[in-house]
């Protein structure tokens, strides 16, 4: 079981980038007040477990009534993953913008799609199939618990850290979910023609 949530964690763990994205939520929030700051912080933690967790159940009944398989989805998952990560590597996303409506930022831009990005959902997907509903929910309470932290101390982690090296750390992890991505390709494809990994 530890070795399930452990495999389900790091691909989510990755693909959330919390240390990347940390940047672009700090600015988003610079003008606001720290307390508005953590209520934006817990509403988005919450709108990102509710969407996921909804996404976990309800996307694997969508796939069976339209007859795709778990094969098909690591194909089409691991590609989708792919484009994410090089897209992340290549081009640097300045296009998110701040909103002035604080009392829905925590749902709208940052639980959704700041945290829970069309890559997370993915990887949920995935891995549920490759580890089951219990290790996943547990790997993606993990990683939401983590987000939570890292956004809830903002200030002090970007001083640690460092905007430049948060960034850095960001590509790094944006060339580890391409790896992951083609593993996901390659465990499809030998799905599909029967062929051991």
């Amino acid at each position: 079981m530890l070795n399930k949530i452990f495999t389900a964690f790091i691909p989510l763990f990755f693909a959330i980038d919390v240390i990347g994205i940390l940047p672009i939520f700090s600015a988003m929030t610079r003008d606001v007040l720290v307390d508005r700051r953590r209520d934006i912080v817990k509403q988005a933690a919450i709108t990102a477990f509710l969407i996921s967790t909804g996404f976990i159940f309800l996307g694997k009944g969508v796939f069976r009534f339209l007859g795709i398989t778990i094969p098909d989805f690591k194909i089409a998952g691991g590609i989708l993953l792919l484009i994410f990560s090089i897209n992340d590597l290549l081009f640097a996303q300045k296009t998110r913008r701040r909103t002035d409506a604080l009392h829905t930022m925590g749902v709208v831009p940052i639980g959704m799609p700041l945290i829970i990005g069309p890559a997370v959902l993915t990887t949920l997907l995935l891995s549920v199939g490759t580890n089951g509903y219990n290790a996943t929910l547990i790997a993606l309470l993990l990683n939401i618990f983590i987000v939570w932290a890292v956004f809830y101390y903002s200030d002090f982690v970007i001083k640690i850290v460092g905007e430049a090296s948060a960034t850095a750390i960001g590509k790094v992890f944006s060339l580890l979910l391409a790896a992951i991505a083609v593993e996901m390709i390659r465990l499809g494809l030998t799905d599909i023609i029967g062929l051991k990994p």
